[in-house]
């Protein structure tokens, strides 16, 4: 009874294997892959029944790899045109074996149990296991088989590390058995080296992903600014057509004043239509295009939320810093100072943003100070947020001084926020 049961075992635990192993390359696509599969998972335990008339069973164990493993890769390369994900698949199989014999171990240690007991436990979780990770594990690996061959060599040293190790210590000699210390701390050893490599490993890609998350705000930035630079010219060619359709009344209106000698009367009159082109001309700030952009269109954001700002200073329109990295410097410095101030406003509180910049021998220095009347938590010098999506502004900041070794302070004095940059 014991030898079927153990014989049973074999048979399953090949099944397994190989079912897990089509699954994780998704070597069954097509209904004529199918056939071939399942054709192949009868004729290979039948070669291999073959062979053990031949040969002790000592010696097929040595020989498994080839009798099992190398078939078996050599169709899943066949079905899905990929040597490496399926070799990889094969390894990530076998490793998954060696749940369904610990849980088979744990049984059989808890009852105190035999070899047949530990058989017919592994048959018992067999199904359960394969349905169990068919469902879960499946789809994450063949994900993973689209990525380079880098990557995926990456994926499978653990495995890959296990089988040899099995193979070595428990099939070729019987140190694992005889409690070999080295041996025996082995795998611990991996496991332990696998988590330091994925702890370092995860942190740069903590790091890779914050630098994203900062391109992407960059990139958010600029199209705001070039939205509200669109938006502005839509308006100045609207008023632009406005008045080219007003100028003949204007200039009817003139000439009657001219006929009846109402001389004072027209010279008003055209202050007055200068006036109203001076307000809606965009104001100069300085020299160069970009900043002057910027600023005008925070100024007129600000006007509309009842906050004043002062602009003191210039600087040319070539400066050792580009137009897109100056367009993200200056909106962010403004949008979190008009962030500050907009609670302030809303409790009709009198806010004032200055700003102060100039250029002195190629080198920026720029200068906000705005109202502040909430705690404002400092890590290392830079005001930090605990509210999502916030703070990446000022990491932004940051990271360009940085890249053009410039210096930048954050503080706050009598309840003023100053953000200084020399770049």
């Amino acid at each position: 009874m014991s030898f079927w049961i153990s014989f049973l075992n074999d048979v399953v635990v090949g099944l397994f294997g190989s079912i897990l192993s089509a699954s994780f390359c998704d070597a069954w696509k097509t209904r004529r892959d199918r056939w071939i599969f399942w054709c192949c998972m009868i004729l290979f335990p039948v070669i291999q029944g073959q062979v053990n008339d031949l040969w002790d069973s000592s010696f097929l164990r040595q020989i498994y790899p080839l009798m099992a493993h190398l078939p078996l890769m050599l169709l899943l390369s066949y079905l899905t045109g990929k040597w490496l994900w399926s070799l990889i698949s094969i390894l990530c199989a076998y490793l998954c074996c060696q749940v369904r014999r610990w849980l088979a171990l744990l049984v059989t240690a808890v009852l105190s149990g035999g070899c047949l007991m530990q058989d017919t436990v592994e048959l018992l979780v067999t199904l359960p296991l394969l349905l169990l990770l068919l469902r879960f594990m499946s789809p994450v690996l063949l994900r993973l088989s689209a990525y380079p061959a880098k990557e995926q060599c990456r994926f499978g040293v653990i495995p890959a590390v296990y089988y040899v190790f099995d193979y070595l210590t428990c099939v070729y000699t019987d140190h694992l058995f005889r409690g070999t210390p080295v041996v025996v701390e082995f795998m611990p050893f991996v496991c332990c080296l696998a988590y330091l490599i994925f702890l370092i490993y995860n942190a740069a890609w903590e790091h890779k992903s914050r630098q994203l998350q900062q391109i992407q705000k960059n990139l958010d930035i600029q199209l705001a600014q070039a939205v509200q630079e669109i938006k502005a010219l839509r308006e100045s060619q609207l008023q632009t057509a406005r008045y080219r359709h007003d100028l003949r009344h204007h200039m009817q209106y003139l000439s009657s004043c001219i006929k009846n000698n109402q001389n004072e009367l027209a010279q008003t009159y055209i202050s007055n239509i200068c006036q109203e082109i001076d307000a809606e001309a965009l104001k100069c700030y300085c020299e160069n295009e970009a900043a002057n952009l910027i600023l005008s269109s925070f100024a007129g954001r600000m006007k509309k939320e009842g906050i004043c700002m002062k602009v003191q200073g210039a600087f040319s329109a070539s400066v050792n810093i580009s137009d897109n990295d100056l367009c993200v410097l200056l909106s962010n410095a403004l949008e979190n100072a008009l962030h500050a101030c907009q609670f302030l406003a809303e409790e009709q509180i009198e806010c004032t943003i200055d700003v102060q910049f100039y250029e002195s021998e190629g080198r920026l220095y720029l200068q906000i100070i705005n109202p502040c009347k909430n705690e404002i938590h400092f890590e290392n010098g830079v005001p930090v947020s605990e509210q999502k999506g916030h703070g990446v502004g000022v990491q932004s900041i940051c990271a360009i001084v940085e890249r053009y070794g410039g210096i930048y302070s954050f503080s706050v004095q009598d309840e003023q926020f100053v953000l200084r940059i020399f770049l």
